[in-house]
């Protein structure tokens, strides 16, 4: 066959493939519902205290942004078989929420710290059918509620009370899962999400195939029927657009945490960098709404 006409025809190819991400994308992703969200900045990612995840503190004043790793993890919290932390959250009354997991049971575990300093641990025992892992926490603006995820391919969220926070709550007792938020497309390997507003999230999405929304690692929006709380809400579900996968290293990357700061309107999402490029350059790359 002709070199010419094999050109050809992997052109048509490639157009094709183009067309059908498209349909895939714009059939899954409305284009009135979507921010547009560009990136303007980095900054170096440490692996072992800012791999996991990251959030923004807003009491006390001046706080600093608190980063989650391997490194960050208590030995009293590690001992006990809590090895993994999650991308946190905090809410704007100054609570701060870790997500931790250990690597078999029947419970996930949220440590908390108060305004003023003091630690406390709060344990959920699965439900049926809850998965072990424990990704990420979500504190709605109310500050009452928090969602929580799972990983793997999921269409839903758990919200619970916050832990700390809802008066309901109390280290001595179960902490309970308070309702569900059922998504209308699934997702993949959720690392953190964040809300934007009292019914809107952002969400990264570790996701490496790309089969979900025709791009691999996408930035997803998550817009919720109605605030949470002890009533079940739905969430429809966006991809906004690929994380940024830039390294001298090829190879695998992996999205993680996730932060909203509405202080500055500053996005700001982990991507830890492949191989040997974990330690040089894995990034915090920063975004403004546009």
């Amino acid at each position: 066959m002709p070199l010419r006409i094999r050109h050809r025809g992997h052109a048509v190819l490639t157009g094709l493939v183009a067309l059908a991400t498209a349909a895939v994308l714009s059939s899954a992703t409305p284009a009135t519902a979507a921010d547009t969200w560009t990136e303007v900045g980095s900054d170096r990612a440490d692996p072992l205290t800012e791999s996991q995840g990251l959030t923004s503190v807003e009491v006390p004043a001046n706080s600093a942004n608190r980063y989650t790793g391997i490194g960050t993890i208590p030995l009293s919290v590690s001992s006990r078989g809590w090895n993994h932390v999650g991308d946190p959250d905090a809410s704007y009354g100054g609570y701060y929420v870790e997500p931790y997991q250990a690597d078999s049971g029947t419970a996930k575990m949220y440590r908390v710290q108060a305004p003023g300093g003091a630690w406390s641990e709060y344990v959920h025992t699965l439900s049926s059918g809850e998965a072990l892992n424990n990704s990420w926490v979500a504190i709605a603006p109310s500050g009452q509620w928090m969602l929580s995820g799972e990983y793997g391919t999921m269409t839903r969220f758990l919200v619970f009370p916050t832990p700390g926070v809802n008066a309901s709550t109390s280290p001595s007792a179960n902490l309970p899962q308070a309702s569900t938020v059922t998504l209308d497309h699934a997702v993949r390997d959720v690392q953190g999400c964040d809300f934007v507003t009292a019914t809107r999230l952002l969400c990264s999405s570790d996701d490496p195939a790309g089969t979900l929304f025709g791009v691999t690692k996408p930035l997803l929006q998550v817009d919720l029927s109605a605030e949470p709380g002890t009533t079940n809400v739905t969430g429809h579900v966006t991809a906004l657009r690929q994380l940024p996968l830039r390294s001298s290293c090829s190879g695998t990357f992996e999205a993680e945490g996730i932060d909203y700061d509405r202080r500055t309107g500053t996005l700001r999402v982990i991507v830890v960098s492949p191989g040997f490029c974990v330690l040089t350059d894995s990034k915090t790359y920063r975004f403004t709404k546009s």
